[in-house]
């Protein structure tokens, strides 16, 4: 059968030598034109097929284009098939003082809608996706960036919502005092004078009721919880070094899921920059820098650059986290070493001077040296029983709505984790991970800073995250608290408040001992990079010319100096107890109030829906 539209599959299965090749391409030659249900699951059938064959070996960008090309195809037959039967997915993103971030997040959501076509394109607009941006910014500028940009990509064929802070005074204003006392836990207490800078956390809780009247709209809908600091494309290491590549069809494969099994709640991973904080990542990366340095040392300056390596660096799991055992991960690998992305001729200097001026930007989460990569497996095949939410890629039907991020409003790190391990006990098996991984960025282009990141605060050439490093310790304490409570069937078993007390100061006690022992390895590691930095001989410290440079290093010692030092504001703040004491008994509190809230949350969207329905 010759028939245009089937022009990039009918090339695959002609030369392709997979076995199961052979059954399709007869198939296909006997297959009408009108035989769209027959056509439409033989593309179905050979697309993992062809996914084998794009990861087989060196990504090739042409077969990369044939295989988005065969989607388009199978996306013309659905739609030549009549009624489109699939789930509407709405993506929700909040976003605070952060244009240029959330333009390329939606830049490269545009582009994947072009590349995939996932649910039609008509009148140049896609027509099963919905974007929402909830704004939590500041800046009345950022605001004012926020809405033109919402404009640009509804003009470009995206439909479009924006959600600011206005829309979600009204959305709360909807509530009765009752409902908004209940649920102070779950949405905060509305502060009309300043409500901006209320966290992701918190943010995505408010929109959840806006998407519960978008849900009204849909037959099917799926909601896609993303951050704005993220990308629809996965980083792979190659020989040539790393690359991002649009080489995942999302929405295909999450309607997939949704249609075939009874999953309740999905997540992703992220690749690229690490999703933890600096404030758990100091100790392997400041010995990753000193394994640069001693290699630097043993090489010659006007050397070829001797930081590009003919094979990918192999990634241990959870590599970038200085407490990996904690989470079931084995440390093997002391070091990574620094692969220099500069092109063309150069030397070993200009490698130096090029990772001087990333260092930085690692205070803002970005990780030069042990960055995640993708690495294939059929995202059907992939699905296995989740225990992490990754706020920043989770997935989840209408039934998922009944599920808020626990305790936002105390703003603390590990808040995705920390749900993961709620939801895990209630939906079980209903409540999964897929290999769906979405490219993390935490900076901005080529620079080593954020648009804006919560409590981390540059004056100068200093950098300070100790808001950020007390919120990821108190956000370690209730997630491994969280681990003890559900083992005793929390949060469907009530636990008495002397249960609950007595666990947390437990789990405060044990995290407090590794952060003193990952201290004092911080400082014993730093200590010697000082001193190889500044060993007279080394080239470096006898070339005017990187005088930049070696200051850059001295800044990034300074910076770990003045965050995980002995006087720092963080180890001040975990080593007395009369500092932590207020925030250990809201994490007490919190833990008592959230079975209550999570039976008010379900009760107010039954009767949220109810109105919804009458209207």
């Amino acid at each position: 059968m010759a028939l245009t539209t089937l022009t990039a599959l009918h090339d695959f299965l002609q030369h392709s030598e997979h076995p199961a090749t052979t059954r399709l391409r007869e198939k296909l030659a006997k297959a009408s034109k009108s035989d769209y249900e027959n056509i439409i699951s033989i593309y179905q059938e050979a697309i993992p097929l062809v996914e084998k064959t794009l990861w087989s070996g060196k990504l090739d960008d042409d077969f990369l284009s044939q295989y988005q090309q065969i989607f388009r195809e199978l996306e013309a037959h659905i739609h030549s098939a009549g009624e489109d039967q699939r789930h509407h997915i709405v993506l929700l993103i909040p976003v605070a003082d952060r244009p240029q971030q959330l333009t390329d997040c939606l830049n490269s959501l545009l582009k994947l809608c072009r590349k995939y076509h996932y649910g039609g394109v008509k009148n140049s607009r896609y027509q099963k996706i919905t974007v929402l941006i909830a704004d939590d910014s500041k800046a009345a500028d950022n605001i004012r960036k926020h809405k033109a940009i919402v404009d640009a990509f509804n003009a470009d064929g995206l439909e479009s919502l924006y959600f600011g802070q206005e829309e979600q005074l009204q959305q709360l204003s909807l509530l009765t005092e009752q409902d908004r006392q209940a649920l102070v836990g779950v949405l905060g207490k509305t502060e009309t004078l300043r409500f901006y800078h209320k966290g992701s956390s918190r943010m995505r809780n408010i929109t959840s009721l806006k998407l519960k009247e978008l849900q009204q709209r849909y037959d099917k809908i799926l909601f896609y919880s993303l951050d704005s600091d993220q990308e629809f494309q996965i980083k792979v290491a190659t020989h040539e070094g790393d690359r991002n590549v649009y080489a995942l069809n999302y929405f295909y494969y999450l309607d997939q899921i949704f249609s075939r099994t009874n999953t309740c709640i999905v997540t992703g991973k992220v690749v690229g920059d690490p999703p933890v904080s600096p404030a758990v990542m100091a100790v392997n990366f400041v010995r990753d820098v000193i394994s640069f340095i001693q290699q630097m040392a043993a090489l010659e300056q006007q050397q070829d650059c001797c930081f590009h390596f003919t094979e990918p660096q192999e990634s241990d799991a959870a590599a970038y986290h200085d407490m990996r055992e904690m989470f079931g991960f084995k440390n093997i690998r002391q070091s990574y070493h620094y692969p220099c992305p500069l092109t063309g001729q150069h030397n070993n200097s200009a490698c130096f001077r090029r990772f001087a001026e990333k260092l930085n930007g690692f205070f803002y989460g970005e990780h030069p040296t042990r960055k995640v990569f993708y690495t294939y497996k059929n995202t059907l095949d992939s699905i296995a029983p989740a225990r992490t939410v990754y706020p920043g890629n989770y997935i989840f039907n209408a039934e998922g709505l009944n599920y808020f991020i626990p305790f936002a409003p105390l703003k603390l790190r590990m808040n995705g984790p920390v749900m993961g391990r709620v939801i895990k006990t209630i939906l079980k098996d209903r409540f999964i991970s897929t290999n769906l991984p979405m490219l993390h960025k935490r900076t901005v282009g080529d620079s080593a800073t954020s648009e804006f990141r919560p409590d981390i605060l540059q004056q100068s050439r200093q950098i300070d995250i100790a808001g950020e490093f007390e919120r990821q310790y108190l956000g370690d304490v209730m997630l491994f608290s969280m681990e003890a409570l559900t083992e005793q069937g929390y949060p469907l078993t009530r636990l008495d408040p002397d249960t609950v007390t007595s666990i947390v100061k437990a789990t405060e006690k044990n995290i407090h001992q590794q952060y003193l022992g990952k201290h004092k390895q911080l400082i014993t590691e730093l200590d010697k990079l000082r001193t190889l930095l500044h060993t007279p001989e080394c080239w470096w410290n006898q070339a005017p010319d990187l005088n930049t440079a070696t200051a850059a290093f001295d800044d990034f010692i300074a910076n770990i100096e003045h965050n995980f030092g002995d006087a720092s504001y963080g180890y001040k703040f975990i080593n007395s107890a009369a500092d932590k004491q207020p925030r250990m008994q809201q994490i007490i509190e919190a833990i008592l109030l959230y079975p209550d809230a999570q039976k008010e949350w379900e009760q107010m969207l039954s009767v949220k829906n109810v109105s919804a329905g009458i209207r």
